[in-house]
């Protein structure tokens, strides 16, 4: 099958720019780089741009391929044929792409083979999600391979924090324990790095990544930097106000609740919420206020709540839109 023109490859004009074929190559790589595409045909179509991008940004095979294409000599570079023994591979192409032109057998000749798509984009001059250490050391041997591990944390070990002892089976199947800091603040599904602790590699270590799940609490809830808790109160502590005893994450609290206090209304305590993992600045926690009735009524208190209905009549559906 013929080959495809390596300008329609990289989706470039023929006057495209150096800048521009870096470019185009960077966006073909981040999305059919095997280490993020694994659907079926994503790495023929990395190697395809991988060899365009290795002759179009190259001045002189650039030069070769604007005059000869495909069928051009040798692999656009001094001599042609299968070279003396101990000598650089060189491919001969042929007209129409069939012959000697081993596509698989070019990309692993390519400086890019093996490398991470992180390393890839960092050879490349731009920036990485990888420290310049990692991105740096594909010359003296690639750096290991980042890892992930789970680990289940109770609420409170997640608002607050602690250190927990894990135990990670590596690649040879010797178990390692390590002490992890948890910092205060994570929560489902934030990633906790810890450096050198990923798969071996002659550049160094790759990082371990932990990722966070978190257990639901019994009565707080969470959003964001936010904690809420249901606050139960009396028809008299809703009606009179008065001061209610009321758990926070630091501790039991009291908290003034105001007179004529509705159901669902919202107290706040202020920074009494999780600390941000960052900044450290503390959210708040809120109090939801549910008036709970008494199971029973007495005659007496019966004749009290009638009394009180007719001394002081309000209509609660006033302002309900119905």
């Amino acid at each position: 099958m013929a080959q495809r023109d390596y300008y329609d490859v990289l989706g470039i004009k023929r006057s495209a720019t150096d800048k521009q074929i870096k470019s185009s190559y960077r966006r073909l790589a981040r999305k059919f780089h095997p280490d993020v595409n694994k659907s079926s045909g994503a790495a023929d179509k990395f190697k395809e741009a991988t060899a365009a991008y290795e002759v179009l940004s190259d001045p002189e095979k650039r030069k070769m391929y604007d005059r000869f294409g495909h069928a051009g000599p040798g692999q656009f570079g001094a001599g042609s044929g299968r070279g003396a023994p101990g000598a650089a591979k060189v491919h001969t192409w042929t007209s129409g792409g069939a012959g000697g032109f081993d596509f698989d057998d070019l990309f692993s000749s390519s400086p890019f083979s093996g490398m991470s798509l992180d390393d890839l984009l960092a050879a490349l001059g731009g920036r990485s999600r990888r420290s310049a250490r990692k991105a740096s050391s594909h010359a003296a041997g690639r750096a290991g391979r980042d890892a992930e591990a789970n680990i289940t944390l109770e609420f409170m070990q997640a608002v607050k924090g602690c250190t927990t002892t894990m135990e990670l089976r590596r690649g040879d199947g010797v178990t390692e324990k390590i002490d992890v800091r948890i910092p205060s603040g994570v929560r489902e599904g934030s990633k906790v790095r810890l450096r050198g602790k990923g798969g071996a590699g002659r550049g160094g270590n790759g990082d371990l990544y932990i990722i966070t799940h978190v257990r639901d609490h019994p009565y707080f809830r969470r959003d964001g930097a936010d904690i809420y808790v249901d606050l139960p109160i009396s028809v008299t502590e809703a009606a009179l106000g008065g001061k209610v005893t009321v758990p926070t994450i630091d501790g039991p609290t009291v908290l003034q609740v105001p007179p004529q206090t509705s159901g669902r209304t919202r107290l706040r305590l202020r920074s009494k919420g999780v600390a941000d993992p960052k900044t450290g600045k503390r959210g708040d926690q809120y109090a939801i206020i549910k008036i709970v009735l008494p199971k029973t009524i007495s005659e007496k208190g019966r004749k009290l709540l009638d009394e009180f209905n007719r001394s002081d009549p309000y209509d609660p559906r006033e302002r309900v839109p119905w």
